[in-house]
């Protein structure tokens, strides 16, 4: 067993040494990872079984609980936060219960066998946040249509020709019409290939001219020159520049834009 501040941590242990840990861990609002085979029982809203295996399990200090099978992103058992807890060696099985009240909800865990048990103490204070999507970069384009260029005035979104959909489509300061294709992060020669043809496409529709503009966080290498072959423009657009710019807009919708 070691010991470092707030962790313990205990590899192969018994069930009656295990038990003692994760009674005082539940007790202590810790969090707990269990690692072992065990099998899972639940009642509820309906009821449901689940045979035994090797998994882990993670109890969290909020009263959440996670079954995790080796595989996978998805928990195939779990509980919510506020879920009250009972343990208890019985026939050298450990059994952890949650319980919920509403709704009443039932979940037990039985290990015979536990191969890794850690307690931890943990802290987080951090802000998450969630920078743009592609998505998010065209609404924030659209939002804030200087984010391109002083000037642009956007026309349409997803607007559709013959090789797919135009990111954004409008016109420029110098009055040329302009088809952005945005990228969240380093734009390829894929992306300048594709925005190539959207141009291609525009033009053949138009009786104005037409300028290409990839957008993106940045280029990959040798993009840059494949850009300037193929007379098309880059704009560089960090996506954390557009997650602020919906931060501020967040109750507007892109059709009060357009």
């Amino acid at each position: 067993m070691s010991r470092r501040k707030s962790i313990i941590a205990l590899e192969n242990p018994g069930v009656e040494e295990g038990a003692e840990v994760v009674k005082d861990a539940l007790s202590g609002r810790k969090a707990l990872i269990i690692i072992g085979n065990c099998w899972v029982d639940y009642e509820g809203r309906a009821s449901s079984k689940l045979e035994p295996g090797e998994r882990m399990v993670m109890i969290k200090g909020d009263g959440s609980v996670l079954v995790h099978r080796p595989t996978g992103y998805e928990p195939v058992n779990w509980q919510p936060p506020g879920c009250l807890f009972q343990s208890r060696v019985f026939k050298n099985v450990l059994q952890v219960r949650a319980l919920r009240q509403k709704p009443p909800e039932s979940v037990r865990i039985h290990f015979d066998h536990i191969y890794l048990l850690s307690a931890l103490s943990l802290v987080d204070r951090g802000e998450f946040s969630l920078y743009a999507s592609e998505e998010d970069m065209q609404r924030a384009i659209l939002l804030k249509p200087e984010l391109i260029e002083e000037g642009f005035m956007p026309i349409t979104y997803e607007k559709k020709v013959e090789p797919g959909f135009v990111d954004v489509y409008g016109t420029g300061r110098d009055g040329k019409m302009v088809v952005i294709e945005i990228k969240r992060k380093a734009a390829g020669r894929d992306s300048a290939l594709q925005l190539a043809k959207y141009v291609e496409s525009i033009r053949a529709t138009v009786n104005r001219e037409v300028r290409g503009m990839l957008v993106a966080p940045r280029l990959a290498k040798g993009v840059q020159t494949l850009l300037r072959t193929l007379q098309l423009d880059y704009k560089a657009l960090d996506p954390r520049k557009c997650a602020e710019v919906l931060g501020e807009a967040k109750t507007k919708k892109i059709s009060e834009f357009l």
